[in-house]
């Protein structure tokens, strides 16, 4: 972790300290805390609130009625002393029923007896009653500035009309009295509730920070960043692959090798257009060292290693990088490597051939000589002939000479077949057709070198585009590997029939560059392999 601090402070100024990310959370959740148990006492006062005016709204009816069914009230309430004889029927009123104010009201709204003197005379606060209709009501009114919950009831004629209004109100509770009113168990509850979440809040706090290794936002932040950096400019190509077989990180190199776009990123590998070795490579789970596999557009050197966290495997991470380059020149290695031998091969014979000559002539005898002299020439033609009749090409036929006297060094006969016909290439396809056919041809004598009759078949033709046939006399190719023999390469030749590192990757690659095909099958008249390659030709070549 340490590190990781280390590499933070080296690619970007020391931020400024601002509060953990824990301290942070802790807040918020204190925060989250308070606003609920702020809306708990809300919808606790809200339930008071409307309790109260239901019930105190059909209390203060009910006064307001006893009042106006009082025979004394409807006795005395045209009396010129209504105000002082009636006073104590309002005062009762308000004592039996603890509401803050009784009045008996005047048909005109005029306040005509109080249980507050001091409003005798004063226009009555009626609010939205529509107690002047007949009918009782009860409702919100405000009453010298304080909100109430009041019951009218009208004291009606025997014809029917209101002679006045019996107003009985009651001042709506306090906040805390409110609170107070919903009961010890409330204030119980919403205590407990704040003890826990401060306690969960903690807990969550310590658990973040944890699992964060400690590390504040700005740090996290440059962390992502510096990832997001480095992986996406590093020049190899990075694929990650989680225990499911899901993509998890695809770096931009590995975007161009791969053929693959972003979006691939979250989505399995089977369902991703790759080439089945490299899909294959990609969801083999075990660690291994540098492979090559071969695409239809590149040769990709891979490398697989399993991913752990806290000692549990969570996927796998492969690198890659191209080795098209790479092989090629391996390839030309190989080419020179051939040529070199085949030059040591004829100084070689023709240093046994000059011992033979000198010997002849110790001798005297001049006849044997000037008969093996013409003998070798004779053969030498043959050859060069057998080739030349044919192919046209010079690169290509200087190429199947020399193989053919390598191929007999080591023991392998080398036959071009008579049907074989080939015109001049241009240099361009004629490297590619030479790299093509080296590598068949070596790949064969490997295989067929030191069995019985030991022979290779070479078929160019050149009717429809280039098709270049290499069968042999060595054990074949399997069909279970007669695919992956063109896309897997290995560093050192493997123990797999006909592998020989990278070669016939080249052999595939080269011939899809053209649009072409490589296969192989089995050969009817060697017994061995058949390898067919067809590159077609250009319309202008």
């Amino acid at each position: 972790m340490s590190t990781k601090r280390n590499l933070s402070s080296l690619w970007s100024p020391r931020p400024l300290r601002i509060r953990s990310l824990a301290g942070q959370v802790l807040l918020l959740q204190l925060a989250v805390v308070a606003v609920v148990l702020l809306a708990g006492a809300a919808v606790s006062v809200h339930q008071s609130t409307v309790g109260f005016r239901d019930l105190q709204g059909q209390r203060m009816i009910a006064v307001a009625e006893n009042v106006a069914s009082t025979p004394v009230v409807r006795e005395l309430l045209s009396a010129p002393s209504a105000g002082t004889v009636l006073a104590p029927e309002v005062d009762r009123a308000v004592n039996l029923s603890g509401a803050t104010l009784a009045e008996i009201v005047t048909a005109d709204g005029t306040v005509l007896v109080s249980s507050d003197p001091t409003r005798l005379g004063a226009a009555a606060e009626l609010g939205a009653s529509d107690v002047a209709s007949g009918r009782a009501w009860s409702g919100d009114v405000v009453v010298d500035g304080r909100r109430a919950i009041a019951g009218h009831v009208p004291i009606l004629s025997p014809a029917g009309s209101v002679l006045a209004i019996v107003a009985v109100s009651d001042d709506y509770p306090s906040l805390w009295d409110l609170l107070s009113s919903a009961g010890a168990r409330l204030l119980l509850y919403l205590g407990i509730g704040a003890g826990l979440g401060l306690l969960g809040s903690w807990l969550l706090s310590r658990r973040i920070k944890t699992h964060t290794r400690g590390l504040e936002i700005a740090e996290i932040a440059n962390l992502a960043d510096h990832r997001e950096a480095l992986l996406h400019n590093i020049r190899e190509g990075v694929v990650a692959v989680n225990t499911e077989g899901v993509i998890t990180v695809l770096n931009d190199s590995a975007q161009e090798l791969l053929d693959l776009t972003a979006d691939a990123v979250g989505r399995r590998v089977d369902d991703v257009d790759l080439e089945p070795a490299v899909r294959q490579y990609l969801l083999s789970g075990d660690d291994s060292g540098d492979v090559v596999l071969s695409t239809a557009s590149r040769v990709l050197a891979l490398s697989r290693r399993t991913a752990t966290s806290r000692g549990q495997r969570i996927g796998t991470v492969t690198t890659m990088r191209d080795s098209t380059e790479l092989a090629s020149l391996q390839s030309q290695l190989s080419s020179h490597k051939s040529v070199t031998d085949t030059l040591r091969a004829q100084t070689h014979e023709f240093a046994n051939q000059l011992h033979t000559i000198s010997g002849l002539t110790q001798l005297g005898d001049y006849d044997a000589v000037t008969d093996f002299v013409g003998t070798l020439t004779r053969r030498r033609a043959e050859i060069s002939d057998a080739v030349t009749q044919r192919i046209s090409d010079p690169a290509v036929a200087a190429l199947l000479i020399a193989k053919t006297s390598l191929a007999a060094e080591t023991g392998v006969t080398l036959v071009l077949e008579p049907d074989s016909r080939l015109r001049a290439l241009d240099p361009e396809l004629a490297t590619d057709v030479i790299t093509v056919l080296g590598n068949l041809v070596d790949n064969a004598v490997d295989v067929s070198q030191g069995g019985r009759d030991a022979r290779i078949s070479v078929r160019i033709t050149d009717s429809d585009g280039i098709t270049v046939e290499v069968a042999d006399s060595g054990p074949g190719v399997p069909d279970s590997l007669r695919e992956e023999i063109f896309a897997r390469g290995v560093t050192s030749k493997p123990d797999t029939p006909g592998g020989r590192g990278v070669g016939l990757a080249l052999v595939r690659l080269v011939s899809a560059q053209h649009g072409g095909s490589a296969t192989v099958s089995d050969a009817p008249v060697t017994g061995g392999a058949l390898f067919t390659v067809h590159i077609p030709r250009s319309k202008d070549g």
